[in-house]
């Protein structure tokens, strides 16, 4: 060593780390790594080799700094391993991109999908009749699917038979929601009223693909809370909003129902489109096709939000935007929607 080891130290970790930053690729910082410290002809190994011709006082501080310097090279080295790996990852992956932005002239790139030019139909239809869109989480708990609405614990709703569960927390807590009503018990969780509000979204069950039947499907479901708000405002909402997506000539009837979360219930029903009420295999010979449900909302689902049942009332309705869009273009099978043949889709 020099005189002064120290600065003799200090210079071969400046050189050895601006080497091994500057390294332009892997096997470039192998040999900045291999000629400033691995090597046994490196000047670090050459500066430890001599630390035995040092005085023992001097030789302990000496090798402590030979030491550090070694892990300070080492971290340098890792570091710019971990940048050249990245980039080069990167390089890779533009390398491999698909350019899929090609637009020929006179030509469209795409469209949207039938069922969300429906959705965002319904959207706009409700958003010129002052309701906000609200949306929520596609994974929730048990306790806004099922409690907060007032489903009992033995409804079949509730069966793993009939609900995509997650593994996650306590069993059967958290699951893939079976229908929006999740977001309308947290709009009423907000505490901020009135609410007029439609609540469009993805929803899961375990039913078998079938002409009318998708386990993965959307829905759309309208809340109301307000002071005085009756029946008959119910009736005229569903009446406004089938009429604006199916024409003026379309009729409604509501027939009585059960949901856990309104009271009283209803199944409201829309004239046949293909029929036009007249009776066909489309609608059974009826003249009318259900088309959702409806009803007050129940006082428990009020209690289990902390609104006061006796200051609000409001109501509540949902339907399938799959199923509604099929009937609004007069198509048979559901299934459809979700093959991507181009042949179909190209049609709307």
């Amino acid at each position: 060593m020099t005189t002064d080891p120290t600065k003799e130290i200090a210079q071969l970790e400046a050189e050895a780390t601006a080497a091994l930053e500057g390294a332009t690729d892997l096997a470039a910082l192998e040999e900045c790594e291999r000629v400033a410290f691995r090597s046994k002809r490196s000047r670090f190994s050459e500066m430890h080799q001599n630390l035995g011709s040092i005085a023992p006082e001097k030789r302990r501080v000496l090798g402590r700094l030979l030491n550090e310097l070694r892990a300070r090279l080492e971290s340098v080295a890792d570091g710019r391993r971990v940048e050249l790996v990245a980039a080069g990852r990167a390089e890779r992956l533009a390398a491999d991109r698909l350019d899929l932005t090609e637009v020929l002239p006179g030509r469209l790139a795409g469209h949207l999908h039938l069922v969300t030019q429906v959705r965002e139909a319904l959207e706009d239809v409700f958003v010129g009749m002052g309701y906000e869109i609200a949306e929520g989480p596609e994974v929730e708990t048990g306790w806004r699917n099922f409690e907060a609405l007032n489903i009992p614990e033995d409804h079949p709703a509730r069966s793993p038979l009939d609900t995509f569960y997650v593994d996650f927390g306590e069993p059967w807590s958290v699951l893939l929601r079976p229908h929006t009503s999740p977001v309308q018990i947290r709009l009423l969780q907000r505490g901020v009223l009135p609410i007029y509000a439609v609540v469009p979204g993805r929803t899961y069950r375990k039913d078998t693909p079938d002409s009318t039947h998708l386990p993965v499907f959307h829905q759309i479901e309208g809340l109301v809370v307000d002071r005085g708000v009756t029946f008959a405002d119910l009736k005229g909402t569903i009446d406004t909003f089938v009429r604006a997506i199916f024409g003026e000539g379309t009729r409604t009837r509501l027939r009585p129902g059960y949901f856990p979360f309104t009271e009283p219930s209803a199944e409201f029903e829309m004239s046949c489109v293909i029929c036009g009420g007249e009776g066909c295999r489309t609608c059974a010979g009826v003249g009318w096709i259900e088309l959702g449900g409806c009803g007050m909302v129940h006082p428990a689902v009020f209690e289990a939000t902390g609104v006061d049942p006796e200051q609000w009332t409001g109501f509540a309705f949902g339907f399938g935007i799959d199923r509604l869009a099929i009937m609004r273009h007069e198509i048979a099978d559901l299934r459809v929607m979700t093959e991507n043949d181009v042949r179909f889709l190209g049609q709307f």
